[in-house]
């Protein structure tokens, strides 16, 4: 059996409407928010965690569609390590907001493990679970390496793992196949839907051809954006999960009272950034620190093209920003992150985003 007659092959369509987003106020699309669980200089994990679930009640209270928490390992200014745990918190703390991982690393771990967990979430809080799956290790190779003793070393069997998952939620395994007596606990009448993620074309190909929506990380890779897009549509298939495309964009973005203020806190996004591709991850900077570090040349052209593929200004400023990404890429929604040192900053700076659009939340608030 193929790997689209796998994906395919659930007993019955699922329903699109878990899938696709709600235009609330004035946006031209969903507005949904991918969080890191951001650790500032100066702040504890545990800090970082209570502003997450702060903010996803906010996101919920403003009228956000949907609020993602992604899996990344060893890096110190990310709080997010395990995408499952979080969530399940997450749903106690808030009553109507879509919760998902964007994304769940499927390399990283066992598909049963997955099936698992997302059944669990699903039981606790029907209907509100996305399932977001990447393929790449989230980590550096060493920390990969010690997450996946036992598994695969790689991404090439990505395929067959998602079909592997896919057969555990839908408790579909065909008759003879080893795990065909297997059960992944709780499994109930529904289950999450999947998301491919991806920063390249393999994983926009692949939801395409298997007819999955597909998000994709415009934030760190801006460059492939359209490419990706472009091949995810010539690749659709039309299936029991959707009967057109669908894909969202993650995108960084910052607002403030004025483009200064905001570009501000986004360099300390930048330099942080800056530190991760160097081999020397940290807690986000603060803003002071960020003015004052010592740029060479080629870091402060790393820092100018990151901030370049951000949306950086006043809430009007973001908000038109958006909308021209939004045109130019053609994606159904449009999902923000704010990875900026301070609570209050990126809480507010969400809240103003959501204050430009007329979200139903109503004014922002520090």
């Amino acid at each position: 059996m193929t790997t689209e007659e796998q994906q395919n092959s659930g007993p019955e369509p699922q329903d699109t409407t878990a899938i696709r987003g709600v235009v609330r106020g004035t946006a031209p699309a969903p507005l949904s928010i991918l969080d890191l669980a951001t650790v500032g200089a100066g702040y504890t994990p545990a800090e970082a965690l209570a502003a997450t679930t702060r903010l996803a009640r906010s996101a919920e209270e403003w009228g956000y569609h949907r609020f993602w928490v992604a899996e990344h390992h060893g890096m110190q200014g990310v709080a997010s390590s395990n995408p499952a745990v979080l969530l399940a918190h997450l749903g106690a703390h808030t009553t109507t907001l879509r919760l998902g991982s964007g994304g769940v690393m499927l390399p990283n771990h066992a598909p049963l493990t997955i099936a698992e967990q997302f059944g669990l979430l699903e039981a606790l809080h029907p209907g509100r679970i996305d399932l977001g799956l990447g393929r790449a290790p989230g980590t550096d190779p060493a920390t990969a390496r010690a997450l996946r003793r036992g598994l695969a070393e790689g991404a090439d069997d990505f395929p067959q793992q998602l079909a592997e998952l896919t057969h555990f939620l839908d408790g579909d395994f065909p008759g003879g196949h080893p795990y065909a007596r297997l059960t992944a606990v709780p499994q109930g009448d529904a289950r999450p839907p999947i998301w491919l993620l991806g920063s390249s074309g393999f994983s926009a190909q692949l939801a395409g051809r298997l007819g999955l929506p597909f998000a994709f990380a415009h934030h760190f890779s801006s460059a492939n954006t359209l490419p990706a897009l472009d091949l995810y549509r010539s690749s659709f298939r039309p299936s029991a999960v959707l009967d057109e495309p669908y894909a969202l964009i993650g995108v960084g973005a910052v607002a403030a009272d004025d483009e200064a203020a905001a570009r501000r806190l986004a360099r300390s996004a930048a330099l942080g950034m800056l530190r991760v591709r160097r081999g020397n991850p940290a807690p986000i900077p603060t803003p002071e620190e960020a003015e004052s570090y010592p740029y060479s040349p080629v870091e402060a052209d790393f820092v100018s093209d990151w901030m370049g593929n951000m949306v950086i200004g006043s809430p009007g400023e973001v908000a038109d920003g958006l909308e021209a990404l939004r045109k130019r890429t053609g994606v159904d929604e449009l999902m923000v992150t704010s990875h900026i040192h301070g609570h209050e900053a990126r809480h507010r700076s969400y809240g103003l985003i959501a204050e430009a659009y007329g979200l139903t939340g109503g004014v922002a608030t520090a």
